[in-house]
């Protein structure tokens, strides 16, 4: 069963007094450490941490600052903004040193724990002794980084491109289906989030994330929800509506498809069994290329897998990867095959940031973090202790319409004494409403 995994609830989600409208709410559960004013029955874990003394500017004036000189389209969680001002592992410190348990990683980014030993040290270690120093020049750090990940992949996909950000990742896949495969029309699903540059915001299927611009030659298929789909879980069915876009909708060639594994921001909706396989055979077909969008389910964080298009039975032609990557640096990949690679060289491509020796040591960090210390095992176990509280719970709650998800995605460090922590504190936050 899959680490990550939706509960819908009827009503408005009420986490310990601050109203959450948003469709897919984030889950951070707030401990009564040192207030007695809190009045929760429920204690976080013990965790042997002494947070630094803070000294910095109050959550009002941070606050303050941001309105003034940040963009307006910039939104934050709760009524009263946390000032969140130091992490450790799966959890984070307030301004006046509250210990909260993080459940939702930094948004599904936090891979291994905040501030992870090995990480940091990693990190410092190589700032220490050069910090930036591009692809025209010979530095081990992104060849070691680059063979360890191609380590991780099946198949063909052999050649590693790194970026900055998810969105860079999936705009390089997108160009490279193109080139590769001399077709311009891309396939995504309804329901789907690849980024919000000008261009993958084309790819993007949320109206809440979609600014009034041109798509360009890009089609939203039906998502396969198996939950509230209209065909269930029938994956031949879903399958279908692909093949009728390239009859009925193209010239009968594609360039590409590209899906999450499990739709994160449209509300950790897992695919129905099969489909990537039945998709994938279309596509290929129709000339086109298949893209697996790696940025939240990568690295182990499904228990079951290593990567969640694995789930699916399926090896994709190009893979795309962020978030976990990097456990909060801003480091993104592209994985893809030497045949599709080869395309690229017919122009310069180059990213000036893309595999820095800071962040190559830092992601190579990342990868021995999980190995070591079997994450990829850890969240299997963990998960399946999640989903069986999550049960019990939804026996005890009702569900019902949509914009009412928990979207539960913790550091792959969370343990079961976490679990049960967040689950007993949901369970009496929704007794009360």
């Amino acid at each position: 069963m899959a680490f990550l995994q939706r509960l819908i609830l009827k009503r408005k989600l009420v986490l310990y007094g601050n109203y959450r409208r948003n469709l897919c709410s984030s889950v951070s559960a707030v401990p009564s450490d040192g207030d007695s004013s809190s009045s929760l029955p429920h204690q976080l874990p013990p965790f042997d941490y002494q947070p630094k003394p803070y000294l910095g500017p109050s959550a009002e004036q941070v606050l303050e600052k941001r309105k003034r000189f940040l963009g307006p389209s910039l939104f934050y969680y709760y009524q009263k903004p946390l000032n969140i001002v130091e992490g450790k592992m799966q959890y984070l410190f307030d301004e006046s040193g509250r210990r909260y348990l993080d459940a939702f990683a930094g948004i599904v980014t936090v891979s291994c724990g905040h501030c992870h030993p090995d990480i940091v040290n990693a990190i410092t270690e190589q700032n220490n002794l050069l910090q930036h120093a591009t692809t025209i020049y010979l530095h081990h750090a992104i060849a070691d980084f680059a063979e360890a990940l191609a380590s991780k992949m099946p198949g063909n996909l052999k050649v590693v491109y790194f970026v900055n950000s998810g969105t860079e990742a999936n705009e390089l896949a997108m160009l490279m289906a193109r080139l590769y495969s001399g077709n311009l029309g891309m396939i995504a699903l309804r329901n789907a989030y690849h980024g919000g540059s000008s261009n993958t915001i084309g790819l993007t299927a949320l109206n809440t994330w979609k600014y009034p611009i041109p798509q360009g030659e890009i089609h939203h298929v039906v998502n396969p929800d198996p939950y509230r789909g209209i065909f269930g879980s029938n994956a031949a069915l879903y399958a279908q509506d692909v093949q009728d876009h390239i009859d009925f909708g193209s010239s009968g060639k594609v360039a590409g498809f590209i899906a999450e594994t499990i739709q994160g921001v449209g509300g950790s909706v897992e695919l129905a069994p099969g489909y990537l396989k039945h998709v994938y055979d279309i596509v290929r077909k129709a000339g086109g290329v298949c893209i697996a969008d790696e940025v939240q389910t990568g690295f182990g964080r499904t228990g079951n897998h290593y990567w969640g298009f694995q789930t699916q039975g399926v090896i994709p032609d190009i893979v795309t990867m962020a978030k976990g990557i990097g456990n909060g640096l801003p480091l993104g990949a592209v994985v893809t095959t030497p045949e599709i690679a080869n395309v690229m060289a017919q122009k310069i491509q180059f990213n000036t940031f893309g595999g820095n020796p800071v962040c190559s040591v830092g992601g190579l960090a990342v990868l021995r973090v999980i190995d070591k210390e079997k994450r990829q095992a850890h969240c299997a176990d963990v998960g399946s202790h999640l989903i069986g509280r999550l049960r019990a719970l939804q026996e005890r709650h009702d569900s019902g319409l949509h914009g009412n998800v928990f979207r539960i995605k913790p550091p792959m460090c969370f343990t079961k004494d976490d679990v049960d922590f967040l689950l007993d504190s949901l369970d009496y936050a929704m007794s009360k409403l």
